[in-house]
């Protein structure tokens, strides 16, 4: 949510910055602006689109070296050009834009009230800038030093990027608990919340870690500082992402785009910790801690979304191979419940983007208490890796479509090697067994080549039903996570309401709403309690349900039973969310794209949810 992007160098900065936008919308947000300085500092904003802040500047001055630009994903305020980011300070000197929340803006706002300041936004980010402003005069100091201050006042979460009419070969940029990423290039530098808009210019980074400020000169000097004043060694690093991972590459949308990009996301989140020929499955990122899991009494597992949905796999993978007891738990609710833990825990937080704000502040709450944190994580350089002990990247590469898809399946392969690392050093597997899930392992992406081929049927099958009201999508055991997973997929995108249940508890109150007009989607494979999940999808026929199975290739039993069926390769029990959350992803696709929705935009929505 909220993208930043900042540019001070030799180029005109309007279509770098315009270009970084486009390369955040990805984000989610519902308004745009820009600064820029030209002798003066010109700011434009808008509401809409960054399309509609192109159009509204078209006949305005948008030259300028330096500048900075934002997408504002609404907090405080509604989405209006008026709360639109950037915000000027009351002498129209200073610019700034902002990501996350400051908690005790009200009492600051207050404060400069009565001291004669005027509001013209309900935003936080506009307290921000005049009371930084207010100490840079009132105390007499430099912006770098009133920014200082300012930020040891404020409460909460901030990424932040400043610009001074009266300093225009200067950015200044800090951070607290929302990420904020330098690049540098050959004299110019750029600023952006996170690489995406930076990596056509530069594969040199620094990401700026929680309470720096960084002060970026137009010559390429770097100097980092901490909000206690004490400087710190810019570290450089190399970008991997490549641009192509950016872009559609001939795709009609970046989801379906990443739904096909499966087979090797999952290939590429195994490669180097499988190995048939030597029984070999090993994280590197979790050696040192092998211990702790060996001695662990229980496992909790942190998530939000669809992370969330993949620790629930989780769950199953830990407590029927490893034979640790685990609990899974919202990360919104984890910091808030008090909760009970011991310092044998092991804390598993899975997040696509690292910079998830609840699953930040669940991991601070369980270091606190002594817990061993183990991150799994998407974005090389992020928040989460950085916060926790040890753990392991997806290796999913860029997933820019806010619906997460290919995410999902690289969290559940890596948790399944996760599980059985653990489990073998336990010896809590046999050594054939470990065999033969090692040797279905390396099958699984060519399975979802095939299951991909379902493309065309299930676009057809979409066809039938985008104009449904409500879906029911029921699974037990392994299952049950891939519904609530495909139901979410579908009110993310589609806007349908739909809802996910263990298909035992159906009876226990959603069998009331099943007529004609429901479709109901059953995860339906020939494993586990294959035979009890028939008897549930009887249940749904009596009452003239709309069946809509996923069940095993060359399933006949079901296949009397269903109105329609969708065949996925023969796997194991424990693999089959890799492959049956790829038709319901496609499913949930294509009805939204029939149905006329953004796809990778959907309404609301943020791809990285950066305020609690």
């Amino acid at each position: 949510m909220c993208g930043i992007v900042a540019y001070v160098g030799y180029r005109q900065a309007f279509p770098l910055l315009m270009n970084g936008l486009h390369r955040l919308e990805y984000r989610g947000y519902d308004s745009a602006g820009i600064a820029l300085i030209d002798n003066d500092l010109n700011l434009y904003k808008c509401h809409g689109k960054v399309a509609d802040l192109e159009a509204f500047v078209a006949d305005k001055n948008t030259k300028g070296t330096i500048g900075i630009a934002h997408t504002r994903w609404a907090t405080h305020g509604e989405p209006n050009d008026i709360n639109a980011h950037p915000h000027f300070s009351r002498t129209k000197k200073l610019a700034l834009i902002h990501n996350g929340i400051i908690e005790n803006y009200v009492s600051i706002k207050q404060e400069l009230i009565n001291r004669g300041y005027k509001f013209i936004s309900n935003t936080d980010t506009e307290v921000l800038v005049h009371l930084i402003e207010d100490i840079q005069i009132n105390e007499k100091v430099e912006l770098v030093e009133a920014l200082r201050i300012a930020l040891n006042q404020v409460v909460g979460t901030y990424a932040i990027v400043i610009i001074s009419n009266d300093d225009p070969d200067t950015l200044i940029g800090a951070r607290k608990g929302s990420p904020l990423v330098i690049g540098v290039g050959k004299n110019e530098m750029f600023i952006a919340s996170d690489a995406t808009p930076i990596v056509e210019y530069t594969k040199k980074v620094v990401y700026l870690g929680d309470e720096e400020i960084a002060i970026i000169k137009r010559n390429g000097d770097l100097k980092i500082l901490t909000i206690e004043n004490i400087e710190k060694t810019p570290y450089i690093q190399k970008l991997e992402i490549q641009l192509s991972a950016l872009e559609k590459g001939g795709f009609p949308h970046f989801m379906l785009k990443e739904i096909f990009e499966q087979p090797r996301s999952i290939k590429d989140s195994m490669r180097g910790r499988l190995s048939l020929s030597k029984e070999i499955v090993a994280l590197g990122g979790i050696i040192d801690y092998e211990d702790k899991f060996l001695k662990a009494k229980r496992i909790i597992i942190i998530a939000c979304g669809t992370s969330w949905h993949a620790g629930l796999v989780g769950e199953y993978l830990f407590e029927d191979i490893a034979r640790i007891p685990v609990e899974v738990e919202y990360a919104s609710e984890f910091r808030y419940r008090n909760p009970v833990i011991y310092e044998d825990d092991i804390v598993i937080a899975i997040s696509q983007s690292g910079e998830t704000a609840d699953t930040l502040a669940a991991i601070g709450l369980a270091k606190s208490k002594g817990a061993t944190i183990i991150g799994i994580c998407n974005v090389v350089g992020s928040s989460i890796p950085r916060a926790t002990h040890a753990g392991s990247y997806t290796h999913a590469g860029p997933e820019i479509g806010v619906a997460s898809t290919k995410a999902f399946t690289a969290q559940v392969a890596v948790l399944t090697l996760m599980a059985l690392t653990v489990a073998k050093k336990k010896g809590t597997i046999s050594r054939s067994r470990l065999f033969e899930i090692i040797t279905e392992l390396e099958l699984i992406p060519e399975k979802v080549e095939i299951t991909l081929k379902l493309n065309d049927q299930i676009k057809e099958l979409a066809h039938k039903f985008k104009d449904a009201r409500n879906f029911l999508y029921l699974g037990r055991g392994y299952n049950f996570p891939v519904a609530l997973e495909g139901a979410l997929k579908l009110k993310e995108i589609s806007y349908i309401h739909a809802e996910g249940y263990p298909a035992a508890e159906m009876k226990h109150g959603p069998i009331a709403l099943i007529d004609k007009n429901m479709p109901v989607v059953v995860i339906a494979t020939n494993k586990g309690t294959y035979e009890k999940v028939i008897s549930n999808i009887q249940e749904v026929k009596a009452r003239k349900g709309i069946v809509i199975a996923v069940v095993t290739e060359g399933d006949t039993t079901v296949k009397a039973l269903a109105d329609h069926i969708i065949e996925i390769p023969e796997t194991e029990e424990m693999m089959v969310p890799l492959l049956a959350t790829i038709p319901l992803q496609l499913l949930a696709y294509h009805i939204a794209v029939i149905r006329g929705c953004n796809v990778d935009q959907p309404r609301n929505l943020a791809k990285s949810v950066t305020v609690e």
